[in-house]
């Protein structure tokens, strides 16, 4: 991965034990060994929008491909957009505003009204990059005040003529499209958003996405031969769509508590991730890889290695079902 292209949380962790534990596997599962009833409850697909619809009716034809009633996407692409567009099925249409923080990124082709020298698009599209100050468009579902949002980075890929090829990567909110228009009125002209493609949301690329006939392709296969190989490659788990945010690792006994509501105290971590700052979001997962929760930190990952009690992270959403995991844990 190209170091300048960094959305913010592709810094790598480092994971450190905090006490060795052990799992019962007569407890929960894998999330590689997940069938499709437990995928079409709670998975993400990894969908390529294409040019022409909105990405409501996209949510339509899904509902109809799989017959289910629960589907929602993740940053709404425009209906000339395309690339990826993150589907939540079931319970994980719940989950898919813990992709906002995550960031994304686009490869644009901006369209310049009138001649520019190569040199100065190239120094003015640097600018961009940082902190910048946006009024969404006239036609936005949201209010139309000034506010600000982060350029991550800004990188020319090609200029030929009046087309400039811009990858893009920023955070969630970000309007493409003023992007554009502000950086033509720094140039000295007007300019227009020729096409938009979104490459990356967090950790979902492009090079794994696909598309709605390999969806309906791979349902027919499934109701026809009951193989479920082709289906299981595109229902993602969410274990693996939320794995960019840093995780902590806990204990069995720690699982049933958390699925019913509590916060994850520091006694029943087994592992955490490096650099958690307080109030970061993080990913609670048991020692078999199953999502549990996605918390805010109380303390930072420097507290949690220092104290032997207290509460780590403050509950956002829990994700596992109750009593996947029994209440209390004997050793056997």
């Amino acid at each position: 991965m190209n170091e300048k292209c960094l959305l913010p949380f592709d810094k790598k962790r480092k994971r450190i034990v905090l006490k060795k534990s052990k799992t019962n596997t007569k407890y929960g599962k894998k999330p590689d060994n997940q069938n499709i009833k437990d995928l079409l409850e709670k998975s993400i697909i990894n969908l390529d929008k294409p040019c022409g619809p909105t990405s409501h009716q996209v949510d339509s034809w899904i509902k109809k491909i799989l017959k289910t009633e629960k589907i929602g996407h993740s940053g709404t692409l425009d209906p000339k957009a395309t690339g990826v567009l993150p589907i939540g099925i079931g319970s994980a249409t719940k989950l898919l505003q813990f992709l906002l923080p995550a960031g994304k990124e686009y490869i644009s082709l901006m369209r310049l009204h009138k001649d520019i020298d190569k040199k100065k698009i190239k120094d003015t599209c640097e600018d961009f990059i940082g902190s910048i100050s946006q009024v969404p468009p006239v036609r936005s579902a949201v209010k139309r005040i000034r506010r600000k949002r982060n350029i991550y980075y800004l990188e020319i890929l090609d200029i030929k003529n009046r087309d400039v090829l811009i990858k893009i990567g920023c955070e969630s909110g970000t309007y493409i499209r003023t992007l554009v228009v502000d950086i033509a009125k720094k140039l000295g002209t007007n300019a227009h958003l020729a096409e938009l493609r979104r490459t990356r949301v967090g950790n979902i690329n492009e090079e794994d996405s696909i598309y709605l006939q390999d969806l309906k392709d791979a349902v027919v296969f499934y109701n026809e031969d009951k193989d479920e190989k082709i289906l299981k490659e595109i229902l993602k788990p969410v274990e693996e769509i939320f794995d960019f945010l840093p995780k902590i690792i806990i204990s069995d006994g720690a699982v049933n508590a958390i699925c019913h509501g509590a916060d994850l105290m520091i006694p029943g971590i087994s592992e955490i991730d490096s650099e958690i700052k307080k109030n970061d979001l993080v990913f609670i997962k048991t020692l078999k890889g199953e999502a549990v929760a996605i918390g805010k930190m109380y303390c930072s990952t420097n507290d949690v290695t220092k104290k032997e009690k207290g509460i780590c992270a403050k509950l956002e959403r829990v994700i596992m079902k109750k009593d996947t995991y029994p209440s209390f844990w004997k050793k056997t």
